[in-house]
């Protein structure tokens, strides 16, 4: 009799089970509202922008091989470095971290989902409306956004049919955004593993939770200063139009003081990818955890005060220069923080050098490059030299490429396995580590020696003087832009490696460890310890 209710138990359990997996076919992807799919869609979503912005920067880089005009009109080129970097900031290098956050933060802190599903679905499927719309304008009278992706007045207002689509596209992205960040937040602070506390918590869940308050902050901002420059194309006010009282400088404070955190909103996520990815390979404990978590909120704090070195050629007075020159020198206190304790992480420790840990390494030692450029930048005088030239494009590209783009590539090789159940081919990812990494420092460090030399940015053609630079920048483009193509080689192989076990890493540590590889569909269903996890792995 026993028997029979306990046969008729588990037959209803798995029922019940399969009632609450995965739709099939196109509907599960539409309709989903699993952390685990629409981190998934997030994912690929960006890989497609990346592709696709990445196209852009060859159409650029092409153009810039040799001197004079090769293929493409002047108007057409500044279509092409407005649009490729719209493209990459909201489509390709945010929306990467979103889906990373998707994906790892409910597994990490013990909560069965995220906090808001079906808000969750609704603001992934924003952003392919939005990109859309953007992509569009390449189709219409007059063509895609020219003025840069500052969207400066008045050269913005010149745009033509494509203004508006741009407007709504960025609003749209603004939403997406806000939307993210306001689930992040509600998951992460209400739906905790019972003995997690705040600063038990990884430090990928950290970065993100800071991250998504920056966001909130910072969005509405931009939408405010693009429904004005709206506005003043076609109702009428003058809030940037010098003609009619306006100045158009107030749309550059504006702007950069969303700008500015915008930088970190795509740089703390990669630095609490590093974060996770350096303890395992060096097999020790984070150094200084805590004060990891308080360099990071000094950095978003600081954040918010240093917009305007972006504007020291403006005709700011000299206090404000001063003011705004050491500002953001301060920034590189919290920053050199997090530096020292990766590299106090690894002292001693028994370091090997899987994919993951190439990335995170060349992370480290490239983006404190591009931090140094940053330094020079902050330098209000020698900014003056500096200001619009290929200097400041090699700076940014720094940060990002290196930066954000080879932390995700990371945390995508970290986190195959536990997605996938199946190990990648080591040997390939390395290839990709090591083209990528060659190609991008090809690319990019001659553009310093531009700089220095005064090319300016944005502009089609150039002197001969700097045609030997430009052509090693453009092979180093070109190679860069090659090497992706293993990336995605990578992932479309990835279920045919060999099994991973649950931890997959040796010296893995952490909640989402303890499930299965691959992560099943529904994890969580009883709150987990994160003590036991942490326990099993020391």
């Amino acid at each position: 009799m026993n028997t029979d209710v306990s046969n008729a138990h588990d037959e209803h359990h798995d029922a019940d089970h399969d009632d609450h997996g995965p739709d099939k076919g196109i509907g599960r992807w539409l309709f989903s509202t699993n952390h685990k799919d629409i981190g998934t869609m997030y994912l690929i979503f960006s890989l497609t922008m990346f592709f696709i912005g990445g196209a852009m920067a060859m159409v650029i880089r092409s153009e810039l091989a040799i001197p004079g005009l090769q293929f493409v009109h002047p108007e057409f080129f500044n279509q092409m470095t407005t649009m490729h970097a719209l493209i990459m900031v909201f489509g390709a290098v945010m929306p990467a971290f979103v889906g990373l956050a998707n994906w790892m933060i409910p597994l990490m802190i013990g909560a069965p989902d995220m906090a808001l599903p079906r808000m969750n679905n609704w603001s992934f499927w924003i952003l392919p409306v939005a990109f859309g719309i953007l992509l569009s304008t390449l189709f219409m009278p007059g063509g895609s956004p020219a003025g840069g992706w500052t969207m400066y007045p008045p050269l913005v207002l010149q745009t033509g049919d494509a203004f508006p689509f741009l407007i709504f596209s960025v609003h749209l992205m603004g939403i997406s955004s806000i939307m993210g960040a306001i689930n992040i937040i509600v998951t992460v602070i209400n739906m905790r593993a019972p003995d997690m506390s705040l600063l038990k918590m990884p430090m990928f869940v950290w970065t993100w939770l800071i991250t998504a308050y920056l966001l909130i902050a910072v969005m509405p901002v931009l939408a405010g200063a693009v429904t004005m420059l709206l506005t003043d194309q076609f109702f009428g006010t003058s809030f940037f139009l010098a003609a009619g009282g306006g100045d158009p400088v107030m749309f550059q404070h504006i702007f950069w003081f969303f700008g500015h955190p915008e930088v970190y909103i795509m740089i703390l996520p990669a630095f609490g990818v590093v974060s996770e990815i350096i303890p395992t390979f060096a097999r020790k404990k984070l150094f200084g955890h805590d004060s990891m978590v308080y360099a990071a909120s000094c950095i978003a704090f600081l954040s918010f005060i240093v917009w305007a070195h972006h504007m020291f050629t403006v005709g700011m007075p000299l206090t404000g220069q001063l003011f705004f020159m050491f500002a953001t020198m301060l920034i590189a206190v919290p920053t050199g923080v997090k530096i020292f304790n990766w590299v106090a992480t690894m002292w001693r420790g028994s370091m090997t050098f899987e994919t993951p840990m190439l990335f995170s390494l060349a992370f480290v030692f490239l983006f404190t490059i591009g931090g140094f450029s940053g330094l020079m930048l902050a330098v209000a005088p020698a900014d003056v030299q500096y200001h619009d030239t290929y200097f400041v494009v090699a700076h940014f590209h720094y940060v990002l490429v290196p930066g954000s783009v080879f932390a995700i590539m990371a945390g995508a090789y970290y986190w195959l396995p536990k997605w996938t159940g199946h190990m990648y081919n080591e040997t390939v990812g390395k290839l990709h580590f090591w083209s990528s990494t060659i190609f991008v420092n090809l690319t990019f460090f001659p553009m310093h020696f531009l700089g220095l030399a005064g090319m300016p940015r944005r502009i089609p053609d150039y002197s001969t003087q700097f045609s030997d630079f430009n052509t090693i920048a453009s092979i180093g483009a070109i190679g860069f832009g090659l090497s992706q193509l293993i990336f995605v080689w990578v992932i479309l192989t990835a279920k045919q490696g060999p099994k991973a076990t649950d931890r997959v890493w040796e010296g893995s540590h952490g909640l989402e460890w303890t499930v299965p590889s691959p992560a099943p569909y529904h994890t969580f269903e009883t709150p987990p310890q994160a003590r036991i996890a942490n326990e099993a792995f020391e």
